[in-house]
């Protein structure tokens, strides 16, 4: 007896029910318990006398079939994680509405009667360090001078106001700081303080920070919650 006729012999012994339901989950390449050892009792049945199946082939389909369903299992529970995990993230996210966050910027919106916290990422050692502050006109309105510094972050806190101690309008400040090398004056990267006015979750559970005078940013951005 070929496999080809066991095969059929199984089927001829399946209920139209069983046939009905080994079809359908055949179509979605899937394979309930009950089914599969509904298969392999028909199988037993109908196996040929003269080449009997081993116990150690039963044992092998057994162990498969408890593979793939373990899979199935952990996969499930993985996606339960991860959702849960996306759950988490959007409530911490949530949390920082209305609070004020470091991100990578140059630019910055100064509230009125408020202030601008930054952190200059310096990569080395500069014997003077300095910060211009530049309006929405893009004019020049204040310079500080830290001075030297060795590598690392440097923080800074500008008051809103210029050189002469004026407080200056609310807006959109531009922040330019400037490390003298031997090669000559480097501009730095800096991270600007700023005010999370929203946050969105997109449709894959990405979270995305609407920052008042910068624009959306990742979560993962943030340096600093302040």
């Amino acid at each position: 007896m070929t496999d080809s006729v066991i095969s059929t012999g199984l089927l001829a012994d399946l209920s139209i029910q069983d046939k009905q339901q080994a079809q359908g989950r055949t179509k979605s390449n899937e394979l309930g318990q009950d089914a599969f050892l509904k298969l392999m009792i028909t199988q037993m049945n109908n196996q040929n006398p003269l080449d009997p199946q081993t116990n150690s082939e039963f044992v092998a389909q057994l162990a498969q079939f408890s593979s793939v369903e373990g899979l199935d299992k952990l996969n499930n529970t993985v996606t339960d994680m991860n959702q849960g995990f996306q759950s988490s993230q959007a409530l911490q996210a949530s949390s920082l509405v209305g609070r004020s966050v470091k991100v990578p910027a140059e630019n910055a919106y100064l509230a009125s009667g408020s202030y601008i916290a930054g952190t200059i990422n310096l990569p080395y050692s500069t014997a003077d360090l300095s910060m211009n502050i530049y309006n929405s006109a893009n004019q020049l309105v204040g310079r500080e001078l830290l001075g030297p510094h060795e590598g690392g972050d440097v923080t800074f806190v500008w008051d809103g106001k210029n050189n002469d101690g004026t407080t200056l309008p609310a807006g959109k400040y531009r922040f330019e700081a400037i490390a003298s090398t031997t090669e000559g004056p480097q501009q730095l990267a800096t991270d600007l303080s700023a005010n999370v006015d929203s946050v969105t979750v997109g449709g894959n559970g990405t979270l995305t920070l609407n920052i008042a005078g910068i624009g959306p940013m990742s979560l993962s951005s943030v340096s600093e919650i302040l």
